[in-house]
């Protein structure tokens, strides 16, 4: 039974410590505008391509996955030598989809990782060598060359069979050949779109901007957008140095009062912004009370609180008491649909 107190005030420390970590983050913190949002356009690029994988210890592909005996023999006659595909073995190869991405701006020569999946029945990629691979944009066209060992990133402690070994990467294992254009310079206005749409930021940061830069530089759209007029002295030839002087820029980013549970866990985090309306909550034997008047306790399972009260209140009175974590999770799951927590419930 002591143990078990030990625990309960444990998990009421730490869930303590975290709702006050939530509080700093949204009321006292600011973040860089580069961290809350990214210019609208500026982004990587997914390329695909069909390679092979050789070099395998016999955990290849079996002999009747027909498309690597294909691609092998393909391969072979590209290099002048003529076999009859039905006559290969393949156990030492193995057919793999190659994927990667090409950041914005990459240059030809740029070095990307690539990652490299299964297609056909092969047991294990480990020790195998990537050919060389065209990857190919949805255009069709090939942007870059992928080719070298393979790695799995088995753990020390873990052996092959607890591993998943039909998916590898390598590590700058794939040469950018072609560049995808995107031209700053010339451009008028740009788009600030944000990672999290919110009405509240995206008017703060409209204010940042044209506080720092200049009135009417920047307009807020709707939530998840800003439109950027770049100033006539820069548009010709100093976009990007327009850009970095806004996203250096600090703003406090709004967010809306949250509780996050995960069910299969236990554990809660709740934001300092979470209230908690007037309630009464029967639970087990437990009885929790919060009103305009704060009375006195009748009994060790009975808790009164006052009105207003925070839900960080809340949890250090029940983890007094000895509440569970999962029994808490019960408790704000029905204040919840009793319109009593002030607060997006969310169940994860």
């Amino acid at each position: 039974m002591h143990n078990k107190k030990k625990d309960w005030l444990w998990w009421g420390v730490c869930l303590v410590f975290l709702t006050g970590l939530v509080g700093i983050s949204t009321d006292a913190a600011a973040a860089r505008i580069k961290d809350l949002a990214a210019i609208k356009g500026i982004r990587s690029n997914q390329i695909t391509g069909y390679g092979l994988v050789v070099g395998l210890n016999g955990t290849g592909d079996k002999d009747k996955v027909s498309f690597t005996r294909q691609a092998l023999a393909n391969m072979m006659e590209k290099m002048n030598v003529y076999v009859d595909q039905n006559e290969l073995q393949v156990k030492n190869v193995a057919a793999v989809m190659v994927t990667a991405s090409i950041p914005a701006f990459s240059r030809i020569g740029d070095r990307i990782d690539i990652m490299v999946s299964s297609l056909g029945d092969a047991q294990s990629l480990k020790g195998g060598m990537l050919l060389m691979t065209p990857l190919k944009g949805v255009d069709g066209r090939v942007y870059a060359i992928a080719q070298g060992a393979v790695s799995l990133s088995i753990p020390s402690d873990v052996g092959d069979r607890d591993s998943h070994l039909l998916v590898g990467r390598i590590v700058n294992g794939g040469s950018i050949e072609r560049e995808i254009p995107f031209e700053l310079d010339g451009k008028k206005q740009l788009t600030l779109s944000l990672f999290h749409p919110d009405f509240t930021t995206a008017r703060r940061m409209t204010d940042t901007i044209n506080a720092a830069i200049g009135d009417q530089v920047a307009k807020t759209i709707d939530a998840s957008a800003i439109t950027l007029t770049v100033p006539e002295d820069m548009w010709q030839a100093h976009v990007a140095e327009f850009i970095s002087d806004i996203e250096t820029l600090n703003v406090i980013p709004d967010t809306i009062a949250r509780v996050v549970v995960n069910e299969k866990t236990g554990t809660v985090v709740i934001g300092s912004d979470v209230s908690i309306s007037h309630v009464a909550i029967a639970h087990g034997n437990l009885s929790v009370t919060i009103n305009e008047g704060q009375e006195d306790e009748q009994e060790e399972s009975v808790m009164n609180l006052p009105a207003n009260v925070t839900i960080g209140e809340l949890v250090r009175g029940l983890n007094a008491l000895g509440v569970k974590p999962r029994d808490l999770i019960g408790i704000l799951q029905s204040m919840k649909a009793a319109g009593a927590l002030q607060a997006e419930l969310e169940i994860i």
